[in-house]
């Protein structure tokens, strides 16, 4: 099996031991992504909406880098510190996908990296 390690700039650099992406095949396993803007290193995070838009510009980039686009996710999984936010980030994520929806689970969580309220991974695959 080979792996191809998937990175730009136009995402925010991991803060821990692993990558934005991998690329194995015709399968992208994104890494969860959260509200960084990375031309700051700043959190974007005024409000769930900014944030959650943040987290899907920066799942964008990744796929971007990797020739894909959202088009071609099959599965996300999505982090809450809360879930009373679930109707809102909901409403964020669905405009990314044009009534071609991925799998996914939302699941609640006591806390995030950095304190954020939301982080996003994603499996793509490549036709």
């Amino acid at each position: 099996m080979s792996k191809t390690i998937i990175n730009t700039t136009a995402a925010p650099a991991p803060i821990g031991p692993y990558n934005q992406a991998i690329l194995t095949g015709n399968m992208l396993f994104i890494s969860g992504q959260v509200c960084i803007d990375p031309p700051t290193g700043e959190l974007k995070n005024k409000d769930i909406q900014e944030e959650t838009h943040q987290v899907m510009h920066n799942l964008k980039a990744i796929l971007q880098e990797a020739g894909m686009d959202f088009s071609n996710v099959v599965k996300t999984t999505i982090f809450l510190t809360d879930m009373n936010q679930f109707g809102e980030v909901n409403q964020v994520y669905g405009k990314y996908f044009e009534n071609d929806f991925p799998a996914r689970e939302t699941v609640q969580v006591s806390a995030l990296p950095k304190f954020v309220n939301v982080e996003i991974s994603m499996i793509a695959v490549k036709s």
